[in-house]
């Protein structure tokens, strides 16, 4: 690096192509004298230092002519001032020395001497406690205030007599205790809504009279056999449409439901979830293996009919249960009626017949 100091040895000096060195950049009265000079002294123009240094001929007359406001950021600025030095001969560091010490940097804010802020602080934080004591004084005397002024002596209650339905003991117009009787049992299980029958219709068809008592009383002593509950869907339904199954077996907990042809071939497998059923189609010869027999409950023809009776149940066993079932339904419902009509047979039998109507001329 190329010092400047500004002087020449005299042997120097007597050489003819002697040039006079250019006063140094600490001598000059700004940067930008000291530049010039500098350029001017060696003979370079500022398109030639423009082409050396890569920097922009504008930004060098800037640097000339100490305009720092037409310079980019300040990193770029020393960058340009170093280089600008470097081509001319000159001391870099002293270069960018003397450009910090004209162009300060004003990005960084000024701050107190140590002590100062301190020193206010410590000089005003009497007066703050005190006005900070005496505002937490009145509000706590205010609340103190109030709670007094809402304070009520007690006084005597206005009742003058206490109500004798208050007192503890027998009820006014009750002389003894009430008797509960014990609890009677659940009904049935029954969703499946009754059957309306349009009044006279019956009657007209069948030639009995559902509110004859004789009739209701043949049917009662007919009817013996108690109602199932019957089959309520609470959850998903799987398998063969309603009105082509009898037996429908339903999960009261979760298990496993294989149905196997008699080929081996799955006919239906699932991991049934609590409430979701499988309708079994008719006329289909197929075994029911499940995980636990008590986890699956048997609807015949909706209404229920027990448990599943083992791990391995053949299908047609339930689908004959379910025909002998609605056999054993219409067998019934056909001996009712027969004897409703026998019923009504007895009682017009036993009405006296009516008296001739004597011919009139």
């Amino acid at each position: 690096m190329a010092l400047d100091a500004g002087q020449a040895p005299d042997e120097f000096k007597a050489h003819p192509d002697w040039k006079d060195i250019a006063p140094s950049i600490a001598e000059s009265v700004t940067l930008g004298d000291g530049l010039r000079r500098a350029r001017e002294s060696s003979g370079k123009s500022l398109a030639d230092l423009s082409a050396e240094t890569k920097v922009h001929s504008r930004f060098l007359t800037a640097l000339e002519q100490n305009d720092w406001s037409s310079l980019p950021s300040r990193v770029f600025a020393i960058g340009y001032v170093r280089g600008y030095a470097a081509a001319l001969g000159l001391d870099e560091q002293l270069a960018v020395e003397r450009f910090k010490r004209d162009s300060p940097d004003t990005s960084a804010p000024l701050k107190a001497p140590i002590g100062i802020a301190f020193e206010d602080v410590k000089r005003y934080s009497p007066r703050i406690i005190a006005v900070v004591a005496v505002a937490a004084l009145a509000i706590v005397g205010w609340n103190v205030f109030q709670r007094i002024n809402l304070m009520k002596a007690p006084r005597a209650s206005d009742i003058a007599a206490v109500p004798e339905s208050w007192t503890l003991g027998d009820v006014p117009g009750q002389n003894g205790l009430i008797d509960l009787s014990a609890p009677r049992a659940a009904p049935l299980d029954q969703t499946t809504p009754a059957l309306y029958i349009t009044p006279g219709l019956e009657a007209q068809l069948t030639g009995i009279d559902p509110n004859d008592p004789a009739v209701l009383a043949a049917t009662a002593a007919a009817n013996n056999a108690p109602v199932q509950k019957a089959f309520n869907p609470r959850g998903a339904v799987y398998g063969a449409p309603a009105t082509a199954s009898q037996v429908v077996i339903q999960a009261k907990k979760a298990g496993a439901l294989v149905v196997r042809l008699g080929d081996g071939q799955a006919l239906f497998a699932r991991q049934m979830a609590a409430g979701e059923a499988w309708r079994a189609p008719m006329g289909v010869s197929a075994t029911i293996d499940v995980s636990d027999p008590a986890a699956f409950d048997v609807y015949l023809n909706g209404e229920h009919g027990g448990i599943l009776p083992a791990v391995l149940t053949p299908l047609a066993q339930l689908n004959s249960r379910a025909e002998q079932a609605a056999r054993q339904v219409a067998e019934d419902q056909a001996r009712r009626v027969a004897q409703a009509q026998a019923v009504r047979a007895a009682q017009q039998a036993a009405q006296p017949a009516p008296p001739p109507v004597a011919a009139t001329n």
